[in-house]
């Protein structure tokens, strides 16, 4: 087992490692920016070393940097969480060279997933169903258009080096389509510097299920069931569950069955995500592979009780799986929330400052992984993502409410955050009956209500301003004053104001 773990990242996903590390009796070595001087995972690990300045590209993305720190301090490896090096086929094989664990899958096996086109082409030689579409980019506008025509409309461009929602458009006839294809083709060079894109078919509102895969270095692969990550916001994940309330024993197994053949067909171990859209007949195709951890890994942790991250620590110093497949079974219903620093009522821009109050809730079937505390500051250099709330409970309808009462008793003051958001959704009706795809947000207008409540208050506002600007005007208008004549004196006797 290690010695030292050095963990390259920030914020919960730390907090989270840190913890692991200590319940398994290894050093943890935290590194921070000076904007984290006073961070929550910087104070909670063994050891903790500044990395640079606040800006991400020079500190938790500095490679050299971190490598460096990793030898001089003798860690045995190094943990990525998610983000910013955790799927850098570069960064592992780097890490490798000098002598150190990578807490995750191979470079050849972040490689061949890293490339949606490569994915989709391996995929599809290993009979995983894949969205009709291109296996390899699209060299030009004329094979593009004449692929897309071929596929019918509407289709998606796509970024082969994507992820996270950027670097794709979906596309609804061929006269939309160069304006498009060269759109996405900029955007795709400025988010991956590689503007390879391809195309698949568009399916209409999809469900987005997602496998949880584990493999060790001994040829043993296990899947721990799926997560329902539909509801989104701008392709961005901001609720997630297990498991899916929609699929059916036999669906599960199918697809459950196509998660571990991915992973085979990569030569995988570790921890990793494959991920499918499924339309409403519950055909499923596969989307990409996230070869990490997963921001939701807490769900599957829960409906377990697999710790997913001592898990990833045991594979990597060489053991074989603590567990079976046939061992593990699903028991009861879990759900994630994602707290965010961000206004619902200002198109959901990023928010920033100290946090006066950070109160977690508690309670039964209640867990809260947090990155921050009362007095922390949250920065405009990193990702507003404050916490993740996760409530337990035997059956889904139960989990719902447990979530609902502890988004109430979360106590957040001194920045904006989504919860007020988060409490519609909860509260929608026809989420509470599972009818939701990924478009759910859009459908039910949830972020159009928030614009426009904010319209009325400021409407409001502006009525109240305008009626206190008339008083004030009123009041210091030029006071007209009639003098009054007592015997033929003109004498101040009486004031009237007219």
């Amino acid at each position: 087992m290690f010695r030292k773990i050095l963990i390259a990242n920030r914020g919960e996903i730390a907090v989270r490692i840190i913890r692991a590390c200590r319940e398994l009796g290894i050093t943890s070595a935290a590194i921070f920016s000076e904007a984290d001087k006073i961070s929550l995972h910087a104070s909670l690990a063994d050891e903790a070393y500044l990395i640079g300045p606040a800006p991400s590209s020079e500190s938790y993305l500095n490679k050299d940097k971190i490598i460096s720190l990793a030898k001089e301090i003798k860690a045995d490896a190094i943990h990525p969480g998610y983000g910013y090096f955790s799927e850098n086929a570069g960064f592992v094989e780097e890490v490798e060279k000098a002598g150190i664990v990578f807490i995750g899958p191979s470079a050849d096996s972040v490689r061949k997933m890293g490339s949606k086109t490569a994915a989709r082409k391996l995929m599809k030689q290993h009979n995983v169903p894949i969205v009709p579409g291109t296996t390899e980019p699209i060299k030009n506008f004329e094979d593009g258009i004449k692929t897309a025509n071929e596929i019918g409309y509407p289709v998606l461009l796509k970024a082969s080096a994507g992820g996270g929602g950027k670097g794709m458009r979906k596309i609804s006839s061929a006269i939309e389509f160069a304006d498009a294809f060269e759109a996405t083709q900029r955007e795709a060079k400025k988010a991956f510097a590689d503007d390879s894109i391809y195309i698949e078919k568009f399916i209409e509102n999809p469900k987005h299920i997602e496998v949880q895969i584990i493999a060790d270095k001994h040829g043993n692969f296990a899947h721990l069931f799926e997560r329902e990550c539909s509801i989104q916001r701008r392709h961005q994940k901001i609720i997630e569950e297990a498991p899916s309330s929609f699929l059916d024993d036999e669906t599960r197994k199918k697809i459950t069955s196509a998660a571990i053949n991915a992973a085979k067909a990569c030569g995988y171990f570790n921890a990793g995500t494959v991920e499918f859209l499924m339309d409403r007949e519950k055909n499923f195709y596969f989307l990409e592979m996230n070869t990490r951890l997963q921001v939701e890994h807490p769900v599957t942790e829960l409906i377990t009780g697999i710790d997913l991250v001592k898990e990833q620590i045991y594979i990597a110093s060489g053991r074989e799986l603590s567990f079976s497949q046939e061992e593990i079974s699903i028991k009861g219903h879990a759900i994630e929330s994602r707290i965010y620093a961000e206004d619902p009522e200002n198109n959901f821009l990023p928010a920033a400052g100290k946090l006066i109050e950070f109160d977690l809730p508690a309670g039964p079937g209640i867990r809260a992984d947090a990155g921050f505390s009362s007095g922390s500051d949250i920065s405009v250099y990193y990702d507003p993502l404050m916490a993740k709330l996760i409530s337990w409970s035997q059956d889904r309808r139960g989990a719902i409410s447990r979530m609902i009462g502890a988004l109430k008793e979360f106590r957040i003051s001194g920045v904006t955050n989504n919860i007020p958001f988060l409490l519609e959704v909860f509260e929608n009706s026809k989420f509470i009956n599972g009818d939701f795809d990924i478009n759910f947000i859009e459908k039910e207008g949830l972020v159009n209500k928030f614009q426009n409540d904010q319209t009325s208050r400021n409407k409001e506002l502006d009525e109240v301003a305008a009626a206190v600007a008339a008083i004030l005007k009123q009041q210091a208008a030029p006071q007209s004053i009639t003098a009054k004549t007592t015997n033929g004196l003109n004498k101040w006797t009486e004031l009237e104001y007219e």
